[in-house]
């Protein structure tokens, strides 16, 4: 399996070549510097791994939610690279990858990954890890304030992300009892990013260059509410 992804979705950028079980990555955390660097993060890539994209198998990118302008780089980016290399394209949540990196540097296995949304509210999700070491979705991706975020109903969890600078008092309050601490300065990476699309390729939830489309959660909410 040869496959490269991209994450700009937050102040980092950074791309990533898995091939097999090998990854490469470049990160940076550059804030209003993506669109500069990330073409030369992927030619770096695959020069050094003496590839060209037409050998790829796929193609991945962090699919939001974040920040608009960085979620729409990383579009933009990986339809046209796909489109140009006639690849499919794994689309991966953000927030799935902000809380594979968390298991795999913390070692926790119940996450609860948040990015501040700003305007007083949160991206918020929440993630079990599975048998396969895999991050498996337990309480839906969605856009609200801290005091209306869905709460998981039992267990013990581990916050990490943005989001739990912007909302810690009151998420520390509501979480009393169940909360083994948080990392708010984890960002998610192209790596957790590539490893979760490997996942997703296998089950055939790839989709072509054309339909590789953004989530911005919320716009979610403004269509639902007209």
């Amino acid at each position: 399996m040869k496959l490269l992804a991209i994450e700009t979705a937050t102040e980092a950028c950074s791309a990533a070549l898995l091939i097999d079980d090998e990854t490469h990555l470049r990160y940076e955390v550059k804030p209003r510097g993506h669109s500069e660097l990330l073409l030369s993060m992927m030619d770096d890539l695959l020069a050094e791994a003496e590839l060209t994209p037409s050998q790829l198998d796929a193609m991945a990118f962090g699919r939001g939610p974040g920040s608009f302008t960085g979620v729409r780089i990383a579009t933009g980016v990986v339809q046209g690279a796909a489109f140009a290399a006639d690849l499919p394209v794994v689309p991966v949540s953000t927030l799935a990858a902000l809380a594979q990196r968390a298991f795999r540097e913390k070692g926790e296995r119940h996450l609860l990954p948040s990015y501040d949304a700003r305007m007083g509210e949160l991206y918020w999700a929440a993630y079990k890890v599975g048998e396969d070491e895999l991050v498996r979705l337990v309480i839906a991706e969605e856009v609200a304030t801290a005091e209306r975020v869905t709460l998981p109903i039992d267990g013990e969890w581990y916050g990490v992300g943005s989001g739990w600078t912007a909302g810690a008092e009151i998420l520390e309050k509501r979480l009393q009892g169940v909360l083994l601490g948080y990392q708010a300065q984890m960002l998610c990476s192209a790596r957790e990013i590539a490893l979760l699309a490997t996942a997703d390729f296998d089950r055939g939830l790839a989709v072509s260059a054309e339909n590789a489309l953004p989530v911005y959660l919320r716009n979610q909410v403004a269509q639902k509410a007209t």
